[in-house]
């Protein structure tokens, strides 16, 4: 005899056997048992959650003479009939190949005629969003009141695609994907009625890797047993099948992102493709790596929304806190660009290099946005941070022997029209620049101070990068200056920005050049 697949071998043939879906269940079996049935069900949800399994339950379940608290007895003529695909009274049309008006008036016709066995013909129409707009139009009315012994099933995907007068004909029901948890523990079942030893681990990573559909599990779990048939079934043995890659690898990488190794980053690419592995689907489960380190930074408690063992959290919490959400944001966002790209090119792993560069050396990027400012800020920050711990000094300030030339001094006339709290935030510059933080002393660089009309500090800038900076978030870094300001002058000062265009440049004195800084130096 040949074989049968195991999702078609342990497809459900009574309403307890089916899993993760007790909220349709429970409803379908109430409806049998108090003789309320529909005349028309819509079954909506992803792939391989139970809808057609679902859909021939319940024509049985209809049709059964002796059923069990709402559920087929399958062992009656009627049940045993149907299981064997022989009954005329359950019909099951694909409607992604007969999506014609002709075969929905074929239809039609045949429900003209009550049944010759059982009590009702039951239709189960799979794919119905395939239909043409004439098929829809032509089954509108029957299915809106059929013979009292015809009942309709419609399943689909897309429910979205299915016109509002059919959705409104029907009850609909919608089927969850089915938790990893539920599909593991399927999976454990059927391997052991099986005679098939495998570990805990490797079953977990292909409910996993099935998104929800017990049908993919159960294929992929027999793919996993025909490769390694005879032994046990590992983990290891699971990713060599399905192409996959360890966690710790994702951790590696990530690694080397942050810490800017081209190099470290290109040898994994290398080694993955080497051993077999899809590089696309690599990017995708990065993509879920970081999504979680972002979920960690944003939430303490992740216990039911990461899937990870505990020293797997722990690392991942330890490496969410060396870096920031916005340079977080920005991996995820040019490695969803790839996920998207590297299926339709040739050059898979050209393109997933220059990716990994681009993150490890943002420089690269030729987008000039605020994530891309901020993270070549923070690598300067780090690379700063790696010079301190060798004992470097960096001198920042020019010193007294520097060959600097001085300020002269200011004109009394400006020195008239600058008010005093002006002068004083010039004066203590440097002492303000010390504490307002490196990100801050990097956008005020080379920033030509000066006093608007009104008499307000008014900061200059050369870019709008840099002027943007303190207009983000609702000017959150703007009021962090006035508080540092505040805090070393004494003052409140009002302060203005622009930037600076080539109309206005001489519009406005640096009052800079005019007052004489203190001598602070800051790091």
């Amino acid at each position: 005899m040949s074989y049968t697949a195991l999702y078609r071998k342990f497809r459900p043939t009574d309403f307890e056997s089916v899993k993760g879906q007790e909220h349709i269940v429970t409803t379908l079996k109430n409806e049998i048992r108090t003789g309320r049935i529909g005349h028309a069900y819509l079954f909506c949800g992803t792939r391989g959650t139970g809808k057609t399994t679902v859909a021939k339950i319940l024509a049985k379940a209809v049709n059964c003479e002796n059923p069990v608290d709402g559920s087929p007895c399958n062992n009656c003529s009627m049940c045993q009939r149907i299981n064997r695909q022989v009954s005329m009274n359950v019909a099951e049309i694909d409607a992604a190949s007969n999506n014609g008006v002709a075969n929905i008036r074929d239809i039609i016709d045949e429900v003209q005629y009550s049944p010759a066995e059982g009590k009702y013909r039951v239709y189960i129409i799979d794919e119905v969003h395939m239909l043409s707009t004439g098929a829809f139009n032509a089954l509108l009315k029957t299915l809106e009141e059929p013979p009292s012994y015809v009942i309709f099933i419609l399943a689909t995907t897309e429910a979205h695609k299915i016109p509002v007068t059919i959705l409104s004909r029907c009850q609909r029901y919608d089927f969850k994907r089915i938790s990893i948890d539920t599909i593991t523990a399927r999976m454990k079942e059927l391997t052991d009625s099986e005679g098939v030893e495998a570990e805990d681990k490797a079953l977990r990573y292909i409910a996993k890797a099935a998104d929800g559909s017990l049908r993919d599990a159960l294929s992929l779990l027999d793919q996993c047993i025909a490769f390694y048939f005879g032994q046990k079934l590992s983990y290891e043995n699971v990713l060599d099948v399905l192409g996959a890659v360890d966690t710790s690898v994702y951790s590696e990488m990530f690694n080397n992102i942050i810490n800017s190794d081209v190099t470290g980053c290109t040898k994994l690419i290398s080694s993955m493709l080497l051993s077999g592995r899809d590089l696309n689907q690599f990017v995708t489960e990065f993509i879920w790596y970081l999504r979680n380190l972002l979920l960690i930074k944003y939430s303490g408690d992740v216990d039911g929304i990461i899937d990870a063992s505990a020293g797997q959290l722990a690392n991942m919490k330890e490496e969410a806190g060396k870096i920031s959400t916005d340079l977080l944001s920005r991996y995820i966002y040019i490695l969803s660009e790839l996920s998207g790209q590297i299926r339709y090119t040739s050059q898979k792993r050209v393109l997933a290099e220059i990716t990994f560069i681009k993150l490890c050396k943002p420089q690269m990027d030729t987008k000039q946005d605020l994530s891309l400012l901020i993270s070549r800020i923070e690598e300067l920050e780090r690379k700063i941070e790696n010079i301190s711990t060798t004992g470097i000094h960096v001198d920042i300030l020019p010193q007294e022997n520097d060959n600097v030339p001085v300020a002269e001094e200011m004109p009394a006339a400006i020195q008239a029209a600058v008010p005093e709290d002006v002068k004083e935030v010039i004066k203590n510059w440097n002492s303000i620049l010390s504490q307002f933080g490196r990100s801050g002393q990097t956008m005020l660089e080379g920033v030509k101070k000066s006093v608007s009309e009104s008499g307000e500090l008014l900061l200059v800038f050369a870019d709008l990068v840099s002027e943007g900076y303190f207009k983000q978030d609702d000017s959150r870094q703007l009021e962090a200056l006035k508080t540092v300001i505040s805090n070393v002058t004494g003052k409140d000062v009002n302060i203005k920005t622009m930037v600076s265009e080539e109309k206005t440049d001489n519009a406005f004195v640096d009052l800079s050049q005019l007052i004489h800084f203190e001598d602070v130096e800051y790091k």
